[in-house]
């Protein structure tokens, strides 16, 4: 089998395409790493680039992103809905085929230290690359309370900021959590209203950290007029997708709404679209074998 490593980094750029393309033409530039797919949002102002490649080239590619991101990102004119600290603001690295997650924890922490020493920015370490277990949960490093204009006071004063690459200054191209981890689906529900605060009250309702579904981080945001419930869904094997919505839908009925749309960040797991398929048109005999495709792959 091909060794393939996914690479899913987030910028914090979404109006300027030009920007975006730069990015891309660096990623392309490394041997053996093809970009997969780039999404980009304006009122997030964050885009979402997705390549895969060999470990041995992978991180040269998320090098490449990283310092081009830093040349044209200014963080202190940087804004937009969605929390953020760094023009490069996280970087992780996903065993796909043939790789394991020590490989990709090595990947991450070989990538951490240049980018710290060549590129000057300070660095965190998140999930399984995490050095520290209060920096495991990406959440932890990047908070709503201490994005970017905090770290920028906090680096270099406050000992819990201090970066585990890198100098204990932030710069304009701010700081990057680096890491790796099992896949992960960024999904996002429209919700039949203006009103955010209805949208915050749903996210309060689903995500993990305030007493709803395990692996599901979630907040409220107003984005193109409408409500939205901005989620990361961490390990769609033991919360799918399914149960996430009928549960956005159930908490959506109290307030008078409904769910109006939904949208993918980036890519998502075949196997996560199988499950949602099979749930909704209970399939109780269902195996990924009766589909013709994957049949006609085993041939």
């Amino acid at each position: 089998m091909k060794r393939i490593v996914e690479c899913v980094p987030n910028f914090s750029e979404g109006r300027r395409p030009e920007v975006i393309d730069a990015i891309v033409a660096a990623i392309e530039r490394i041997e053996g790493v093809k970009v997969l797919d780039r999404s980009s949002d304006a009122d997030h102002n964050r885009t979402v680039i997705t390549f895969v490649g060999p470990p041995e080239t992978i991180g040269d590619a998320a090098f490449a992103a990283i310092a081009r991101a830093a040349d044209l990102i200014d963080m202190d004119s940087q804004q937009g809905e969605h929390p953020r600290m760094g023009a490069a603001d996280v970087v992780p690295f996903v065993p796909i085929s043939a790789v394991t997650m020590d490989e990709c924890v090595h990947i991450a922490r070989e990538l951490g230290a240049r980018v710290g020493q060549e590129l000057g920015i300070p660095v965190y370490l998140y999930e399984a690359a995490a050095l520290r277990p209060d920096r495991i949960n990406l959440g932890e490093i990047r908070p709503r309370s201490h994005q970017y204009e905090q770290k920028k006071v906090d680096v270099g004063v406050v000992e819990k900021w201090a970066p585990d690459f890198g100098p204990a200054k932030v710069g304009k191209a701010g700081t990057i959590a680096i890491g790796a981890r099992a896949p992960l689906i960024a999904y996002n529900v429209y919700l039949t209203t203006g009103d955010v605060e209805i949208a915050q009250k749903i996210a309060r309702a689903v995500r993990h950290s305030s007493g709803g579904l395990h692996f599901v981080k979630a907040h409220g945001l107003l984005v193109g007029g409408k409500a939205q419930v901005s989620m990361n869904l961490t390990d769609f094997n033991k919360t799918p997708i399914y149960r996430v919505v009928e549960m956005i839908r159930r908490e959506a009925a109290r307030y008078g709404v409904s769910v109006e749309s939904s949208e993918l960040v980036g890519m998502i797991p075949q196997r996560a679209l199988v499950d949602a398929a099979a749930w909704y048109l209970q399939l109780d005999n269902f195996e990924p074998r009766l589909i013709i495709e994957n049949r006609l792959m085993e041939e």
